[in-house]
């Protein structure tokens, strides 16, 4: 099956889009920075990725966003800076963004409306509950079930029954010529 993204996206920068076979992008989602999705993955309904195309959001195979979830590589200091619209060639004195790629490793997830800030890399098997709050440069490992606001670790995941899985929908794409 060849990828889908609805055609109720809004992607600011198309050139800088990637998504791999067997992957969908559902309606009103939005994406304002670099982006990489790869196979057998999910966005769904009224995601929003956003930072500018400076930086880049990358979902791993068999990976998936539910509905809702809010994922940034750009953000404003709430605390010390101005909150605004700057013109691009204006250097604010001290300013102090908060930035940096998202990146989530294959056989990864994010449950409905979380929030996820910049700087973050989600290790192979890691998931995070609905409703989570993930501040930057947060300590994940792999194969880690996180939830809350604050995010903490709840309990570790089943790696060898996820990959099972993983391997019975490898093995039906293939005998199916899916991939």
């Amino acid at each position: 099956m060849k990828a889908i993204v609805s055609q109720n996206c809004r992607i600011r920068h198309p050139v800088h889009f990637e998504i791999g076979e067997n992957s969908i992008v559902d309606d009103f989602c939005y994406f304002s920075t670099r982006v990489k999705i790869g196979c057998g993955s999910h966005v769904a309904s009224g995601c929003s990725v956003a930072g500018g195309k400076n930086w880049e959001f990358h979902l791993g195979d068999f990976s998936s966003l539910s509905s809702g979830v809010k994922i940034w590589c750009s953000s404003n200091d709430f605390v010390n800076d101005l909150v605004a619209i700057v013109p691009v060639d204006l250097r604010l004195v001290d300013a102090t963004p908060v930035e940096g790629d998202v990146v989530f490793g294959n056989y990864t997830g994010v449950g409905s409306n979380s929030v996820v800030m910049p700087d973050n890399t989600v290790p192979e098997g890691a998931v995070i509950g609905a409703l989570s709050f993930v501040p930057a440069h947060f300590p994940f490992e792999a194969w880690t079930v996180y939830a809350g606001n604050p995010l903490r670790r709840i309990k570790a995941r089943n790696r060898d029954r996820v990959l099972k899985q993983a391997d019975q929908v490898l093995a039906w794409m293939e005998k199916n010529n899916e991939c």
